[in-house]
């Protein structure tokens, strides 16, 4: 009888777990409270056009061939991917343009013009810099089930006198924000760059320098994919039901129980379930948990699961929170520009938003927004479609916002004045917001509500200091036959990095169980 798995949550490391795992011959059930797979990556109805309203951009694709390569599969077969020309779109106030190019020259050339020959070759120089970073820590890192510092140093002792170069050039206990001064004489160009350190909900002036490695990760390709972002997740959940895993929406999982000796879990486990009103329970042999690390910590499935990692106090885990959002899915148009698909408006005073976000627990006054364009295309600036009627556009714009859903009341008043900062900061970068249909506002309270134990954080635990990413869990827990994937865990948020938790969770469960490495697809 084959061996069964319950995946709790089906975001993009539960399901390409699930993909690896059930096309290994494990009986695979996934248990997601939401009517539909994905997680964080949400698509909203507006008027029959789907607007991504989650993550947007699809970066390493390398690490979903790869997953669908164990499952024999391959990645273009099952999606329509556009590799982009542009990266990004970036304003400042007064209109000042900069975009970011997949063709390194031409993004060196276009910082010449924008900042001036020195700046360039500093970008030149960031580039080499955080390709190192990027190749450094890929294999000793971000490929660990459960990284150390002096795992690290081992790997770059093992290079020889380059391995240790390459650690030493990577800045790893240096601050993002002051590489980046150092670096730029622009401030924006060093505002532009350490808006990576937001990929992990993080500070640039807070966070370490190794998170250069995300610029790397962005040039070596963005696609954007037919159908949305959703259409990713809709193939993983649809080829691991291919491959004999049962998906069940709207299955809440109220408390997990070990079985067994000493009840740590060697003898499999007990899942509670609430199915719409309705009180049910499963077993299964191992369980591979794809949520937030803090519900299990917190006690959300019961005390038991309290040992599965170490003790987080609840004002410790409070403190220790990333960023989360606000957020607006709208139909409607952008006067000026030009546009593209993805865009950056940024604020005038970068430190003092992050101040706002992390010290003050409040939204800033003057944000910067990320702005997608969903109908434009990725190579060039023309609407791809468009409605006929009105000449709308499917928009996402987002507001970095404190992780404080579960403290604060987002009321129509709150998110009313958020809105006008929002728009201001539109206007003030040459673009206007004309006569939106709001599909959905989403606030960290509403956040808080879609990701239990979190407050509305949407990256895990804050990556400020370099200590911090060693501090996350890796892919195993205390508890025997217990695995953990997603963005609060290694290697870390982010769609790409959530689906490498995943795909080492089932490495890591395949070798527990049959005592053996998953070979290379």
């Amino acid at each position: 009888m084959a061996a069964s798995v319950i995946i709790i949550g089906a975001g993009i490391g539960g399901l390409s777990a699930a993909l690896v795992l059930a096309s290994r011959g494990y009986a695979v059930t996934i248990l997601e409270r939401q009517p539909v797979a994905g997680g964080k990556i949400r698509s909203l109805d507006g008027g029959g056009r789907p607007i991504d309203s989650g993550p947007t951009v699809f970066t390493l694709r390398a690490v979903f061939d790869e997953i669908f390569a164990y499952a024999g599969l391959s990645l273009d077969d099952h999606l329509s991917l556009e590799p982009a020309s542009v990266l990004a779109r970036h304003f400042w106030s007064g209109g000042a343009r900069l975009d970011l190019h997949a063709d390194p020259q031409r993004t060196c050339d276009a910082i010449g013009d924008f900042a001036g020959a020195a700046d360039a070759r500093a970008y030149q120089a960031f580039a080499a810099q955080s390709k190192r970073c990027f190749e450094t820590l890929d294999h000793s890192f971000m490929r660990q089930p459960k990284p150390s510092l002096s795992g690290l140093i081992g790997a770059g002792l093992h290079g020889g006198a380059k391995g240790m170069a390459d650690l030493l050039a990577i800045s790893p206990f240096a601050r993002y924000g002051d590489s980046l001064a150092r670096q730029f004489r622009d401030p924006r160009l060093q505002q532009l760059f350490g808006r990576y350190a937001t990929y992990c909900g993080s500070s640039p002036y807070a966070a370490p320098a190794t998170l250069m490695l995300v610029a790397h990760a962005e040039q070596k390709g963005v696609w954007q994919i037919k159908g949305g972002m959703a259409a990713l997740a809709h193939v993983l959940g649809e080829r691991a039901i291919k491959a004999g895993a049962i998906f069940c929406p709207h299955h809440e999982v109220t408390a997990i129980r070990p079985r067994g000796p000493k009840s740590k879990g060697g003898g499999g486990y007990e899942i509670l379930i609430n199915h719409q009103g309705s009180q049910q329970s499963m077993t299964a042999d191992m369980i591979l948990f794809n949520g937030d690390k803090t519900a299990l910590q917190s006690g959300y499935f019961g005390n038991e699961m309290k040992k599965a990692l170490p003790k987080l106090a609840p004002e410790k885990a409070r403190a220790g929170r990333s960023l989360s959002a606000l957020t607006w899915s709208m139909l409607g148009r952008i006067e000026g520009g030009p546009l593209h698909h993805h865009m950056v408006c940024f604020s005038d005073d970068y430190g003092r938003e992050f101040d706002q976000l992390f010290r003050q627990k409040a939204v800033p006054h003057d944000p910067t927004v990320y702005l997608c364009a969903q109908d434009r295309s990725l190579s060039d600036d023309q609407p791809t479609h468009s409605n006929n009627a009105h000449g709308s556009e499917r928009l996402f714009c987002l507001i970095n916002a404190p992780a404080n859903g579960d403290q604060k009341t987002y009321d129509e008043e709150e998110i009313k004045g958020c809105e006008e900062r929002m728009r201001r900061r539109l206007e003030a970068c040459g673009l206007e917001l004309n006569n939106p249909q709001w599909v959905e506002t989403t606030s960290p309270q509403d956040f808080a509500a879609l990701y239990p134990a979190t407050g509305g954080a949407l990256y895990g635990p804050v990556s400020h200091g370099w200590r911090a990413s060693f501090q996350r869990p890796g892919v195993k827990t205390a508890c025997p036959g217990l695995y953990l994937a997603g963005g609060s865990v290694h290697p870390g948020p982010g769609v790409p990095m959530a689906a490498l938790s995943g795909l080492m969770a089932a490495k890591a469960l395949i070798r527990d169980h049959e005592g053996r490495d998953l070979t290379s697809p």
